[in-house]
Parts: C-alpha cells; sequence; structure tokens
C-alpha cells in the first residue's frame, strides 16, 4: 500500500496542528469509538526494513477495527516503510522523535488519525523476565517490537508471527480504546490493578500478560488470537463502541 498524505509538502506538515494527537493514552476513548466527534479514521502503519507485519496480520486488524469503532464513513489503512532507526533498543522518548519525524497522519475535521510503527530492536526497558511486545505511548501512537515479536515466534512451540503480532497490535489499540479503565469507564470490576490498565480475565486479549513475550507464549492456547471478553466490550459500548 502507498503512504498515506503522499504529496504533503513541509510546509503543509507544519501547518498542522498535532497537539491532538500528543495527549495521553486513552484520552481519545470516545472519539476512537463513536461518530460523535469523528466518523471515520485513518490508520498510518509504519515499518522498519525487514520489519513488516503479515498481510494477514493487516486484515485482522481491520476486522478488530471494524467490530469495535462506530466509523459510518469508513477505515482507512495504510502501511509503508521507513528507514532503521539504527538503535540497539527504543526508548519511549526515542520512539516519540520518529514519530515526530516519520508521522504524516493527523486529525483532519471529521476524520481521526492514528500512527503505529513496527520496529526493528527491543525495548529499553526489558529485563531478564520479561521482553515488551508492544506499548501504547500516546492517544493516537503505539509501536510494536517487531523484532522481540519475530524472536518469539521463531522459537519452538511458539505461535505463529501473525498471531503474535495481531494479538499484540490488537491488545495495544485496546489500550487506546481506552481499556481497562484508561478512559473507557468501568461497568464492572475487572480491571488488575496490579498490572496497570489491564484485565482480571486470563483469557481476554486485555490481559496483561498479552503484551510480553514470556506470557503471551503460554497464554496463546491454540494458535488462536484472544478475544475482548464481555467485560471489555460493555466498557466500549458504553463508551460509544459496538
Amino acid at each position: 500500500m502507498q503512504p498515506i498524505n503522499e504529496g504533503i509538502d513541509n510546509q503543509e506538515q507544519q501547518n498542522i496542528d498535532k497537539d491532538a494527537n500528543r495527549r495521553s493514552t486513552g484520552s481519545s476513548s470516545e472519539a476512537l469509538l463513536s461518530e460523535k466527534a469523528f466518523t471515520s479514521i485513518q490508520l498510518e502503519i509504519q515499518y522498519m526494513p525487514g520489519m513488516e507485519p503479515s498481510q494477514q496480520t493487516v486484515e485482522n486488524f481491520r476486522d478488530f477495527l471494524e467490530n469495535r469503532l462506530n466509523k459510518p464513513q469508513g477505515i482507512s489503512l495504510s502501511v509503508n516503510e521507513i528507514p532503521s532507526g539504527n538503535k540497539e533498543f527504543y526508548s519511549i522518548d526515542d520512539i516519540v522523535t520518529l514519530e515526530n519525524n516519520h508521522r504524516t497522519a493527523y486529525n483532519d475535521g471529521r476524520q481521526i488519525a492514528v500512527w503505529g510503527i513496527f520496529l526493528d530492536a527491543e525495548y529499553s526497558e526489558n529485563t531478564e523476565n520479561g521482553t515488551v511486545l508492544g506499548v501504547a505511548f500516546r492517544n493516537t501512537s503505539f509501536a510494536l517490537f517487531e523484532s522481540s515479536i519475530q524472536d518469539f515466534s521463531n522459537r519452538p512451540f511458539s505461535p505463529s508471527k501473525t498471531v503474535l503480532e495481531s494479538t499484540v497490535l490488537n491488545h495495544e489499540f485496546g489500550h487506546l480504546m481506552g481499556l481497562v479503565n484508561a478512559g473507557a469507564p468501568l461497568q464492572s470490576n475487572h480491571q488488575d490493578t496490579e498490572h496497570g490498565r489491564h484485565c482480571t480475565n486470563e483469557n481476554c486479549l486485555m490481559y496483561w500478560t498479552a503484551e510480553t513475550g514470556e506470557g503471551i507464549v503460554d497464554m496463546l492456547t491454540g494458535g488462536n488470537i484472544p478475544s475482548l471478553d464481555d467485560q471489555c466490550i460493555a466498557d466500549l459500548r458504553a463508551n460509544g463502541g459496538k
């Protein structure tokens, strides 16, 4: 697919109001879910060389969005390559810099925009016991540590790359939608406060292990992508989603 906003020159980019896309994670929950303020959504996914998500991952992601977002004017999604950041690991500050340098899609009229990146090195905050596979770090921004995802998918008895990508991608977008108790108000008591903005149901997409390599391999039985449980879906529906 071709990059979105192709042909926008530097002057036009400088004149775009970007502040609405640089707020806290979950603060655009209703804007993403409902049609009140935005009737369509534009998703810009960028990846570094060798880190391209599979076509099936992209299709799975589109299905996930269509099942949860009320956007009567549609969902547009583009995937394009950017240069490597040439780092051994990435911090949140590093990812923010990449976004500031490469993102082209921002809110425009009745269309909300989301940006995501597939990175070629691991997260700077990884520990011996935990490898983070994805982060949602702004209200319309997320990152996947694709090199770590590929590493885990290549291990014996691990799920496929597509299943891992899809699980982490959907999970991080779940945080943007305000889960759990991060913008979409709780309709029942199901927040795992010990692990922050996650669900207590270990079979739910928003369970905390869905974004760590060591945990996700144990979580994904039978090679299936986890779904949101009824409690998470109730939260989204109460805030304008499907």
